[in-house]
């Protein structure tokens, strides 16, 4: 058979969630049947150099996603593209225009990544975005959650969409907890006695890292704890005065976007997520796959169903500092046969998202979508 040639279209392969989905469904799309050309704005993504040899990268030559439009239409054209395939609301908007443009027989596949929602104008935001959405052929959200907010908030049909969970390359983990180090400035953090607890996620108000300090507070004054966070963004300032006026700033650790994540999550005694809302949590999944155990805030709509309703992972009150640190608390004081335990299920649990599974829906959606 032909290969089918699917083309990724994303604002930059950075720091996030949806630049390593793309990744690992790229990378391990099957060669046989699927012939990937990934296509980002003029930026330089951290995870470029980690797309395997044969993916076509064309990086457009504007860094304003309204001016890519035809630029992406004209190498639909030029590519002869069977399905192009985007993520991220805004991205996906100029995706199903360009595909349009491109007046070529490509479909649509578009893949919603987050829940969404909040104030009036957002909602009808939203409402705006739906009636784009239903352009596309085929829309995919990452969990049951956002596919619920979308039949809520955008007005999609619920049989438009097919839920497909976030893809998670368990043997590239391992390969980078085996092969990747701490850097060096950080190993003393590593190797004291304290208690090493892992956030990971852009610094920004979703996040909720500013409640997650709070928690932390309460949570070193019965044991010695570290904090390390990664991530960049643009409350790093203020969370350092949060830190410093809580006390405990000597003891939290703004260590900024790591490539390889993995060999932090693996040291760490436990992974913490404090978010408001999220789509799936690519990094819970990641972090059980590292044998960390997770504690998460039970915002909608991603970690309930990672964690399976608690059954894998701890789940708390957002916002609420006292459940967060209580939960923490009882995770890192448990007895070593139990811990153990919880690792073991955690990486049972990671299995079920394994890329080379989840990829595979991913590949029959597209086959149907053209088909």
């Amino acid at each position: 058979m032909n290969k089918k040639r699917i083309l990724f279209f994303i604002y930059e392969m950075g720091a996030g969630g949806a630049a390593r989905t793309l990744l690992n469904i790229i990378n391990n799309l099957d060669r046989n049947k699927f012939a990937p050309v990934l296509v980002t704005l003029n930026y330089n993504g951290s995870y470029v150099d980690e797309l395997k040899e044969d993916v076509v990268f064309i990086k457009l030559d504007t860094k304003r996603l309204s001016r890519s439009i035809f630029k992406l239409a004209k190498i639909i054209r030029q590519e002869r593209i069977d399905v192009v395939f985007s993520t991220i609301p805004r991205v996906n908007t100029i995706a199903i225009f360009s595909r349009i443009l491109s007046l070529s027989s490509a479909k649509s596949v578009i893949r919603e990544a987050d829940n969404l929602g909040g104030d009036f104008k957002t909602n009808l935001q939203l409402l705006a975005f739906g009636t784009i959405y239903k352009m596309a052929h085929q829309i995919v959200s990452l969990s049951q959650g956002v596919k619920d907010n979308l039949v809520t908030r955008y007005k999609i049909k619920e049989n438009s969409i097919k839920v497909i969970y976030n893809p998670i390359d368990l043997e590239h983990i391992q390969s980078k907890i085996y092969q990747g180090e701490i850097q060096n400035e950080w190993q003393s953090v590593f190797k004291t006695d304290d208690k090493v607890i892992v956030t990971a996620g852009r610094l920004v108000k979703q996040k909720d890292q500013v409640t997650l300090l709070h928690a932390f507070a309460k949570v070193n004054s019965e044991i010695d704890s570290q904090l390390v966070i990664l991530g960049e963004g643009p409350l790093k300032e203020e969370l350092i005065v949060k830190s410093e006026e809580l006390n405990i700033r000597e003891r939290v650790h703004f260590i900024g976007f790591q490539k390889n994540p993995y060999s932090y999550l693996n040291k760490a005694d436990l992974f913490v997520l404090s978010s408001i809302h999220e789509g799936f949590s690519h990094v819970i999944a990641e972090s059980l796959a590292a044998g960390t155990p997770v504690v998460s805030t039970d915002c909608k709509s991603g970690p309930s169903e990672v964690l399976a309703g608690g059954k894998y992972g701890s789940l708390c009150e957002v916002g609420n500092a006292e459940d967060i640190a209580d939960n923490i608390l009882r995770v890192l004081t448990l007895p070593e046969s139990e811990r153990l335990a919880l690792i073991e299920k955690g990486f049972e649990r990671a299995r079920h998202f394994d890329a080379k599974e989840i990829v595979k829906q991913y590949e029959t959606t597209f086959l149907e979508t053209l088909s």
